[in-house]
């Protein structure tokens, strides 16, 4: 029996039953949002209009998905093809970025809550809703995100979380779906959740959870292959940047979304790309994650390198904090923070000399840089060489030292680093 909910309703833009008359649902179609939509209808009293949005995932059929969504009573049911968009608007910065949080992750849930939100935005005007429903829960960042960037790109839309309202448990769920007629797919054995874009699959719940526990990768793995499990050969491609953008691989043009996942296909074969990830979220939960970005993973390592080749040791030391600054803004829901402008000046600014061709090596889950050259390159091979060479003046090394280590030095003869006042 569903227990009655305890939810109390505080923010300004968490919409009242009565105060209107048409919801915009952010509609995967799984258990959370399938029962959403039939509960929408029956405790707010209004019409539903549902939206799914394609940004590459692949485990879903989304015409099924909007037939569902009619199915079950939604006013319309919209398929948005945002692929293209989220590639050229919002992954492009990402690649320019290094993207990585806290070690791997490539940020493709954060990244897609941006898509989302600039769609549904768009889409709840069109259609006239003044409010929009997501199927996040208390504990997660997405509401955060949703919400954040919702109210952010139009402060009058309001919002409604059903998670976070009403009393129910997974099997709850699973009862109150029976009961409605909602059909629903639930495996005791797999019980795993996935968020899914071209960027990357999350995959959260199960043995994953525990940090004590071992993951058992070949249940939870969705696009990669184990590396034990990958190729015995080696492969090695070729990505080719204009300006730090992908924009062919192994010679053939062509446009980014489609780049993305065939090095996603590239990547997965060969086990690239998994991280175990011990993740710091916005609400102040550490948990823990199984990331699979192999196409991300492919295009930021080479991206990395390539930059690192254009650019001076100074340029490279800043762009390491800048990138490190701009995950942790991308993760924690600013992407509209003033500051986030400021940091993409910059990136693509540096990135105006990102431009050449990158060797890389897949095999039995590494990613290996193996060669890479450009028109920027700040290499000289007259300057580097081994060889003898009478480029470089050897002569002025050894005066370059002397004052190099003069603080050094100084610092080190004047303080006796035995002493009383140096010891802890």
């Amino acid at each position: 029996m569903q227990k009655e909910s305890t939810y109390q309703k505080v923010a300004s833009h968490e919409a009242i039953k009565g105060e209107f008359h048409k919801c915009l649902l952010l509609y995967s179609g799984g258990l959370d949002t399938s029962v959403m939509l039939t509960w929408i209808q029956e405790n707010y009293a209004c019409e539903v209009v549902a939206l799914t949005i394609d940004i590459g995932q692949t485990a879903d059929n989304l015409e099924s998905i909007k037939q569902k969504a009619l199915n079950l009573g939604a006013k319309e049911a919209i398929v948005y093809d945002a692929k293209d968009e989220f590639a050229d608007i919002l992954l492009v910065e990402a690649i320019k970025a290094n993207a990585d949080y806290q070690g791997g992750y490539a940020l493709s849930t954060p990244l897609g809550r941006v898509m989302i939100s600039k769609v549904a935005t768009k889409i709840a005007q069109q259609y006239g809703c003044e409010v929009i429903a997501h199927g996040c829960t208390g504990k997660g960042n997405d509401q955060v995100r949703f919400e954040g960037y919702l109210t952010t790109l139009n402060p009058k839309i309001k919002t409604i979380a059903p998670v976070r309202e009403w009393s129910m448990g997974r099997q709850e769920e699973i009862e109150y779906a029976e009961k409605h007629g909602i059909p629903v797919k639930q495996k005791k054995d797999r019980p795993y959740s996935y968020d899914e874009n071209m960027w990357g699959n999350t995959g959260e719940g199960g043995e994953i959870e525990d940090p004590k526990l071992i993951p058992p990768l070949k249940n939870i793995l969705q696009w990669c292959k184990l590396p034990e499990e990958s190729p015995d050969q080696e492969e090695i491609i070729e990505i080719e940047f204009c300006q730090g953008v992908p924009i062919s691989l192994n010679g053939q043009k062509m446009k980014l979304s489609e780049l993305i996942m065939r090095c996603n296909t590239l990547g997965g074969l060969h086990g690239v790309g998994v991280f175990h990830l011990i993740e710091d979220r916005i609400v102040g939960l550490k948990v823990r994650g199984v990331y699979e970005n192999p196409g991300a993973s492919i295009l930021i390592s080479a991206h990395k390198k390539l930059e690192q080749l254009v650019s001076t040791r100074e340029e490279n030391e800043l762009k390491s904090f800048i990138d490190n600054k701009w995950a942790y803004l991308t993760y924690g829901a600013k992407w509209y923070d003033p500051v986030m402008y400021h940091i993409h000046a910059y990136t693509n600014n540096q990135n105006k000399k990102v431009t050449g061709k990158v060797k890389i090596k897949l095999f039995k889950g590494n990613i290996t840089v193996v060669a890479l050259e450009s028109p920027y390159s700040l290499f000289n091979a007259d300057l580097a060489t081994f060889e003898k060479n009478a480029t470089f003046n050897q002569n002025a090394s050894a005066g370059f030292i002397e004052i190099y280590n003069l603080a050094q030095k100084t610092a080190f003869n004047v303080y006796n680093f035995e002493d009383e006042l140096f010891k802890n």
